[in-house]
């Protein structure tokens, strides 16, 4: 845990400066434009691509202009368009997203006043054409009576514009100053507006503003349902139309808290109707995101001349909700939006109706933030302490299921709670966390490996270097003491026959061997200490803990025995002498580290285990054996293998004797009649321990001819040696020997 410290802290200050961020301590510009453009993705991906039969957007389209004229049209066509629209085609509701601000002087009565005034002002019939013209010329004055007692609702623009003057009238606000209660609420405040005439408003059933919210990036994903005019609050066009389908109904806040005063934001408004409550989601700004259905004309269009040209049928039109708006790109009402860089304004407000009415606005409370703080630490807090603690492709796994779960939050509550989340943090965290992790591994991790490389490389199969790399302060080069076992092998006659060969065979012949019995060791987890010529000596449980490091070494001295078969048979078809090898084993205490000289170096054993190791290879050949193992080793593998005890040995410069074996194959895979061999040899053995020469000799006779074999012969001679040189009633049955 101690070498993951680093990554720990640095993993923390990254989750900490991201907490920053959810908890909007600060705000970090690149996840605010990440977040939109997720927002975006997931709206289109959300979109029901299918046409509200309830609304109609009346367009004043380039096919108008071009048949009727330039915009603005006269008002006396106007008043006509609403005539039809409720007359002829029996509308249930219109709303206008068009602002009638100026008088309508085209019908020639302000000319016509003006002589009545001064010129003509003496003639009587004039002075009477003019007033029975009137009603007619009275363009502003026709279009108001079109309005008045019918279920419209015009529109106007607020505005920020310091140097900007009001102009028109305003509707009645929905909620009056005071209404939210000293509450610390975000509204978007402005602080002029441009208006209908007066005239218009007063007749018209109400009216409400077409403003959205246009993001940072120039995008408009919310509208202000309400917003702040000198104190008052006024409503949007699209919630004004929705109270007057509804049949105007109370405006009010709504709280999480029954009484409004424990909590300190709102989270909806609510139309309370004679069916019940209308609750409509909103943000901190009290607004409202645009439901969007689908690309543009996902409502239907109907050109605003074919409605005066009585070109459409009534049943295209009634009872429904009527828009006037403009796709025209002359009349600059085209918005950016999420679906598309050229949108009508007028269907955002046909997209908001809609929504409100299907219950389809997305929720973003405001304490949406406390759910993205925690999520954000739990995140955070699974990436930065499990992520250094596994390998690249445990940590590639755990960072996709990571994602995954943060994916899945953040789509369960879009698709199932209509709820907005916010997505980018976590995505950025997870990214950041998920990167500094690889990289740390990569340059870090690598360089370590590098450094175990370059120390243990050459002697620890590469993947023990891998398995203390992941935990290098376990592991060093300094000298200890432990029980280990050491592994002596070496080439029967090299001399012979090295003299038999070219420089150029013997060095491949070599290289064959060497590389065989290597790959045999390191098979086994061995420690690869040192060639001596033709000699290897290899160790386990260094520098990696192997409890079974007797157990490795006597498999691989077995397998380093089988490979030479495949060898020999490779050397022979070179027509190359066979090899034959002796190999001693041995577990003890024993001192491992690197020792050696300032100019060498050498990770390697020392002590008497590993003396009698190299004594018990030097006399395979003394008992015609190929593999002989101490006492030590067999003690703790004696239930593996299969071993025939071979001798009591004094080795030189030993006086204590070591018993000595020669294992002959796992448990359970030796033939039986290598078994029964073992059955009357540990006869013969123990005869001749008991100095019985008669008996042991007997046995040893009869197992010279089931399977002749030099350690029966060499037994026979000792025998024969001792009945002329008995050795003793003390003797302990063990035989020295004065060489290595």
């Amino acid at each position: 845990m101690k070498r993951h410290l680093p990554r720990f802290l640095i993993g923390i200050l990254v989750l900490a400066v991201l907490l920053g961020h959810a908890a909007k301590i600060y705000q970090i510009g690149l996840i605010n434009r990440l977040d939109a453009i997720i927002y975006d993705a997931k709206v289109r991906l959300s979109m029901s691509h299918d046409v509200d039969p309830r609304i109609v957007i009346l367009d004043i389209d380039e096919k108008s202009l071009a048949e009727i004229g330039r915009w603005p049209w006269n008002r006396d066509r106007m008043a006509a368009l609403v005539n039809k629209l409720f007359d002829t085609y029996g509308i249930r509701l219109l709303g206008f997203d068009i602002v009638f601000a100026e008088p309508d002087d085209s019908s020639g009565l302000k000319s016509l006043d003006a002589l009545a005034k001064k010129e003509l002002k003496d003639s009587a019939g004039f002075q009477a054409a003019v007033r029975q013209m009137r009603p007619q010329l009275d363009y502003d004055a026709r279009f108001a009576a079109a309005l008045k007692g019918r279920p419209v609702v015009l529109g106007y623009y607020l505005s920020s514009d310091s140097n900007g003057t009001a102009s028109g009238a305003l509707p009645a606000p929905a909620l009056a100053a005071g209404a939210f209660g000293g509450r610390n609420i975000g509204f978007t405040t402005w602080t002029t507006y441009g208006g209908n005439l007066g005239q218009f408003q007063r007749m018209a059933a109400g009216g409400g503003h077409f403003n959205p919210l246009v993001d940072f990036d120039g995008i408009a994903r919310r509208v202000p349902l309400l917003a702040e005019y000198q104190g008052a609050y006024y409503e949007s066009l699209s919630l004004a139309m929705t109270r007057a389908l509804l049949g105007f109904p109370k405006l009010a806040p709504g709280y999480p808290d029954a009484d409004g005063k424990d909590y300190g934001g709102m989270e909806w408004l609510e139309l309370k109707t004679p069916r019940g409550t209308l609750a409509i989601p909103v943000d901190e700004n009290v607004a409202a995101l645009i439901p969007f259905r689908g690309p543009q004309r996902s409502f239907r269009y109907i050109s605003a001349v074919d409605v005066l040209r009585d070109r459409v049928k009534p049943e295209q039109l009634a009872g429904k909700i009527v828009l006037v708006g403009t796709t025209a790109p002359g009349l600059m009402d085209l918005r950016a939006t999420p679906v598309s860089s050229t949108y009508a304004g007028v269907e955002i407000h046909a997209n908001l109706i809609a929504g409100f009415l299907d219950g389809t606005i997305k929720h973003k409370p405001s304490y949406v933030l406390g759910a993205d703080v925690l999520l954000t630490l739990l995140i955070g807090g699974v990436m930065v302490f499990l992520l250094p603690l596994l390998s690249p492709l445990r940590a590639s796994l755990a960072a996709l299921l990571v994602l995954a779960f943060a994916l899945g939050v953040n789509l369960s509550f879009w698709y199932g709670a209509n709820m907005l989340l916010p997505l980018a943090g976590s995505l950025v965290l997870i990214a950041v966390l998920y990167a500094l992790n690889m990289s740390w591994g990569y340059f870090v991790e690598s360089r370590i490996k590098r450094q175990f490389t370059e120390l243990f490389g050459q002697y620890v199969p590469p993947e023990l270097v891998e398995e203390m790399s992941r935990d290098p302060e376990h592991y060093s080069m300094a000298g200890r003491k432990a029980e280990l076992t050491v592994l002596f092998s070496d080439v029967r006659g090299f001399t012979t026959i090295s003299e038999g060969l070219q420089p150029d065979q013997l060095a491949t012949l070599m290289n064959l061997y060497l590389g065989a019995m290597t790959e045999v060791i390191r098979g086994h987890r061995g420690t690869l200490d040192k060639y001596i010529g033709d000699a290897i000596m290899a160790f386990w449980g260094a520098p990696v803990d192997d409890p079974e490091h007797a157990r490795h070494a006597v498999t691989t001295a077995l397998d380093m025995q089988t490979a030479l078969i495949g060898l020999n048979r490779e050397l022979l078809a070179k027509g190359w002498p066979e090899l034959k090898i002796g190999v001693g084993v041995n577990t003890g205490a024993m001192t491992v580290g690197d020792m050696g000289s300032k100019v060498r170096q050498s990770y390697t054993v020392m002590g008497d285990a590993v003396n009698l190791g190299s004594r018990l290879e030097g006399i395979t050949k003394q008992y015609g054996v190929g593999i002989i193992v101490g006492a030590g080793t067999q003690a703790l593998v004696r239930n593996d293998f299969v071993f025939r005890e071979l001798d009591l040995v004094k080795v030189k410069g030993k006086d204590k004797p070591v018993a000595i074996f020669e294992p002959l194959g796992a448990a359970g895979q030796v033939p039986t009649q290598t078994l029964d061999e073992i059955e009357l040899w540990n006869q013969a053995l123990s005869a001749y321990r008991a100095q019985d020469w008669a008996v042991a000799e007997a046995v040893l006779r009869n197992l010279s001819q089931r399977s002749p074999h030099k350690l029966y012969d060499v037994y026979q001679e000792r025998i024969a040696h001792y009945r002329n040189d008995p050795p003793g009633a003390d003797w302990d049955g063990s035989w020295k020997f004065d060489t290595k």
